[in-house]
């Protein structure tokens, strides 16, 4: 996967999806039929995305696209739990859960590919309490966030979860603080400008930013044999000797900073390559 050109460019992730037409046809799948077709979608992008940064997105008048750290989205892409759902003779909806919110999904049922549906039962279904990948557009209806869906994949691999966070906040991070290792301009007392070294472009900046106790959190989650989904912070607290309130603040600042992801729940969290 390449990260250069968010703004435009990013149109693809290191995960396939499954089922669309030929030549990633989910891409242009949705510019078809929706009510907005008339406008151009020839700069449509694929984003990963967080469920909690579609219900935070911006959207300027209801005829806009959705903006996410001031760039426009179309195509996403998120990973999530599939906490209820329910078919239809048209439809199927879903209510997804990534831990970081809930939002409702919508997969319009493709009645000339009924017949070609695969029905081989050794392969994963979807049902409740089953992780699955989402394609698709975010909208909304009467205020309340939905995404109708291109495609909806089952998850075979779980390591893609914890794929996809990082995918997600690495360009979140390009966003926000810029490329990996480019300097950000500042304002200094005189108005004028001077360079400074962004934090996420590397260990040393981001180590100097941080707090004492935060600096000593992350030196702890970095350096300790963990497995992928990281440590838990009572485990942190117990390990260096720190109270567990005073772990959940500095770990609160590193999330806030990118330098560290949950991953089972709110309290386990692993390090981010800085």
């Amino acid at each position: 996967m390449e990260y250069s050109g968010y703004g435009g460019g990013y149109s693809t992730t290191s995960y396939g999806a499954q089922g669309g037409s030929g030549g990633g046809g989910f891409m242009n799948q949705g510019s078809q039929s929706s009510p907005s077709a008339n406008r151009s979608h020839g700069n449509d992008t694929l984003r990963p995305v967080t469920i909690k940064q579609l219900l935070d997105a911006q959207q300027p008048h209801p005829d806009a696209e959705f903006k996410i750290d001031g760039a426009e989205i179309t195509q996403l892409t998120f990973v999530g739990q599939i906490r209820s759902l329910s078919s239809q003779a048209t439809h199927t909806n879903y209510t997804f859960d990534d831990g970081t919110g809930t939002i409702e999904v919508k997969k319009w049922i493709d009645a000339d590919a009924i017949n070609d549906m695969d029905t081989d039962d050794s392969k994963p279904k979807l049902v409740a309490n089953t992780y699955a990948r989402v394609w698709g557009r975010l909208k909304a209806f009467n205020n309340r966030r939905n995404v109708t869906a291109h495609v909806v994949r089952p998850i075979t691999d779980y390591n893609e979860i914890s794929y996809h966070l990082l995918e997600a906040t690495v360009v979140h991070l390009h966003f926000t603080r810029g490329p990996p290792g480019t300097g950000v301009a500042t304002t200094t007392n005189n108005g004028g400008y001077t360079e400074q070294q962004n934090n996420y472009g590397g260990q040393q900046g981001l180590l100097t930013s941080m707090s004492p106790a935060a600096r000593k959190v992350y030196e702890c989650i970095r350096t300790s044999e963990q497995s992928h989904t990281g440590l838990h912070c009572q485990y942190i607290a117990s390990r260096i000797g720190m109270e567990l309130s005073e772990v959940g603040r500095a770990g609160f600042e590193l999330l806030e900073m990118g330098a560290i992801y949950t991953t089972v729940d709110d309290e386990t969290w692993a390090p981010l390559d800085i």
